[in-house]
Order: structure tokens, then C-alpha cells, then sequence
């Protein structure tokens, strides 16, 4: 018998009007939400949150010289939170309306390391922190030429610096818990289990 593989599912739910609490980068706001109990019953909550919508994130490799691409740039969140503000990263954007998440990856390899990918496969997608907002990442694996990066790349007010690191090291930092940024920590527990397939879809080295 086939096991019975878990899965996220349309939810019944009765939602009101969003009331703005705060606009900023991003629009925070209240909802009254009904939704059914285990046993069937209506229940009404309050519920608050951040509207981030979606975002596309890049996961730079070099096959050839096995290494990945990553950024650092300040984070004042981090900063509060731990005194460590500056961020090792993966590339990641807003994807704007109409825009495929496709094509913010390009644009955001661009913007943020200075190339574009050679080739780009879609892996995955996941809420950040479905209890406080709605922000989804699309995770992209993309295949660049690393001897091609430039040191530092800025764009409006992002001031970003690219650091090309080998594929070990990165996962030697996973293991010792020196990174902290989501994205990347996912992405690289993902190129972990993942690491001999990269052949196959980014092309051989």
C-alpha cells in the first residue's frame, strides 16, 4: 500500500475586509476570520498580518569551480535581533506585478551579483512565517560563470557585497550554525541532500 503523503489543503474559511493598521514597505493589516473547528463548529478569530507577498530566490552555482555565489549586505531586523546585522544572503526580490517569478530571478542575479544565470531550474516554494505573513519565496537554482563577478554591486538603496565561497564551505557554516538568514539556510539544506543531482540539472561541469 502507497503511504499516504501529507500535503497543505484548501481551507473553508469567511474572511472580512482588511483593516489597514500601517503602511509602510509593506501594508499591515487585521482581518476577521471564521473558520471550522476540528469538530465543524464556526469560530472567529482575529488575526493580524504583514502582507509580503511573493518573492524569488537564487541559488548562484559555478559547476566548474564548485562554488556558490553568496551576498552580504545589513539587515537592521538581524541587528536587533542578535547584534550580528550583516547577513551572509542568497539573491532574493520582490516579485512585481505581473512578473513571473521566472524573470525576477533574472532580474535580481542582475541586480545583486552582476550576471546572469546561464540557466535557471525552478525548485521549490515555502512560506517564511505563514503566522505573521503571507510572504511565499519561490526558491530558483541557477548556473553562473563566477569568474565573471564583480566585488560589490549596489542598487538604490541596497549596498550589497558578492563573496564566492566553495560549495563545502557553505555547507561546513550550515553545520556549524553560522548562518542565520532563511532563505539561504533552506537553500542550502536543500543543495545538502541535493548535491549530486546539480549535474543533472544545471548540465555537467
Amino acid at each position: 500500500m502507497a503511504a499516504h503523503l501529507p500535503a497543505d489543503e484548501t481551507a473553508w474559511v469567511e474572511l472580512s475586509a482588511p483593516e489597514l493598521l500601517a503602511r509602510g514597505f509593506r501594508d499591515y493589516e487585521r482581518y476577521r476570520v471564521t473558520i471550522a473547528s476540528a469538530d465543524g463548529t464556526p469560530v472567529t478569530q482575529q488575526r493580524d498580518l504583514i502582507r509580503g507577498g511573493r518573492v524569488a530566490a537564487v541559488l548562484p552555482i559555478d559547476l566548474v569551480r564548485d562554488e556558490i555565489v553568496l551576498i552580504r549586505q545589513f539587515r537592521l531586523a538581524a541587528h536587533l535581533a542578535g547584534g550580528r546585522g550583516n547577513l551572509v544572503e542568497i539573491v532574493a526580490g520582490r516579485i512585481e506585478p505581473g512578473e513571473r517569478p521566472e524573470e525576477t530571478a533574472l532580474r535580481e542575479c542582475r541586480e545583486e551579483i552582476g550576471l546572469a544565470p546561464i540557466r535557471l531550474v525552478a525548485l521549490f516554494s515555502y512560506l517564511t512565517t505563514p503566522g505573521l505573513t503571507d510572504e511565499e519565496i519561490s526558491v530558483f537554482l541557477a548556473s553562473v560563470d563566477a569568474a565573471h563577478l564583480p566585488q560589490h554591486t549596489a542598487t538604490g538603496d541596497e549596498h550589497v557585497t558578492v563573496l564566492r565561497t566553495p560549495i563545502g564551505a557553505a555547507l561546513e557554516a550550515l553545520a556549524r550554525g553560522r548562518l542565520r538568514n532563511g532563505p539561504l539556510l533552506v537553500a542550502l539544506q536543500w543543495l545538502a541532500l541535493n548535491r549530486a543531482r546539480l549535474p543533472d540539472l544545471l548540465g555537467s561541469a
